[in-house]
Order: structure tokens, then sequence, then C-alpha cells
């Protein structure tokens, strides 16, 4: 069975028609171009394609793209583009909105490649916008697993493993995706539109 539906990935408004077994990977990959959410494990527990559905952190690999009729998606290609934040001037530190060869970029984005957070790269995508969803997260106050329930939330070593958890990365570059994580914290990392 087949059904249309609208969806608004990275800023621009696509009308599809899909299959509704189809997933939001396959979706965006296959039917959109989008090759930034990554196909790893296809099961939901690598978080390689992770994306966020009206600003929050969904496995684009479980989600059926049916879901998302009328969703605003972002991928990592869009971080920058879509960030349109209340009082975001895009200069923040004066890093944030720097422009790279492909555009502006997100502070995260930014402080990824500034603390060599990524070797290989494949999971990077994903690491990025699950990074910018916790974030956001933990502005709003969300607590996690780890949280002190008695002391005002930090993002520590601890805090930000266990909110990241759910993206593995096969080069084990976590040394550096944590500091760059803190590094995106400081600079304005949590802003992203829903």
């Amino acid at each position: 069975m087949h059904t249309e539906i609208t969806v608004r990935v990275d800023g621009t408004a696509h009308r599809l028609t899909v299959d509704t077994r189809t997933t939001l990977l396959d979706a965006l990959r296959e039917r959109l171009g989008v090759t930034s959410p990554k196909k790893g494990c296809d099961h939901g527990q690598c978080g390689a394609c992770t994306v966020l559905s009206g600003g929050k952190r969904v496995l684009s690999c479980l989600t059926l793209a049916v879901t998302q009729d009328g969703a605003r998606v972002t991928t990592a290609e869009g971080l920058a583009a879509e960030d349109t934040a209340p009082g975001r001037d895009g200069t923040g530190d004066g890093r944030a909105g720097e422009e790279d060869a492909d555009g502006p970029l997100h502070p995260v984005q930014r402080a990824f490649i500034d603390c060599d957070a990524f070797q290989c790269g494949y999971c990077t995508p994903g690491q990025v916008v699950s990074a910018v969803g916790m974030l956001q997260e933990f502005a709003r106050g969300w607590p996690s697993a780890v949280t002190d329930g008695g002391r005002e939330p930090r993002l520590d070593r601890a805090e930000i493993a266990e909110r990241m958890s759910g993206n593995l990365c096969r080069c084990a570059a976590y040394v550096n995706i944590v500091p760059a994580i803190q590094q995106a914290a400081s600079a304005g990392g949590t802003e992203v539109a829903g």
C-alpha cells in the first residue's frame, strides 16, 4: 500500500509517495538523496541514522516515513541552515556559524572538527545530530540515568556518556567526542529549530 506524505527535510518541503513499510532512513537516502544519515546496523542499535524530528532525536531506521507526514526533519546536512532559534545571530563566540567549504557550521559540527572527534567518519553525522538533540534535552532540564537529583546537573564525562549511549563509534573516538560536546555546549550548541 502506498500513501502520499509531505515532510520538511533540512528546511525544504518534499511531497513523496511511499510504501507504508518504507523507513524514514530509506526515504531520506533513496528517495531524497540525503545521505548524511547512515545505515549502520538497520536495527536501531548504533545511532548512525539519528535525525531530529520536531527537534527530538529519532532513529530513522526504525521510524516509518508515513509517521513523518507534516514533520520537520533535520539531518547533519541541515543543522546550520535550520539553526533559527530565537536570539541566535549565527555568531555566538565568533566560531558558531563559521563558514566551511559547504557553508556555515553548527557549533556542534565546529566542535567535532576542532576536537578531532571522528576517525572514519561513518558515525559522525549521527553522533553530531544526537549531540545537538541531547544538548537540547539537557538545556530543558531533562535528567538522565546518571543525573544526581541533589545538585545542578553538569555536563561532565559521565553525564555526556550516558546521554550519548545510543550512538556507537567503531573507531572509538569517544575520547574526543566528549570534549567536543562540552565545547559545543559552551558555544551555544543547544540551539536548532524544532
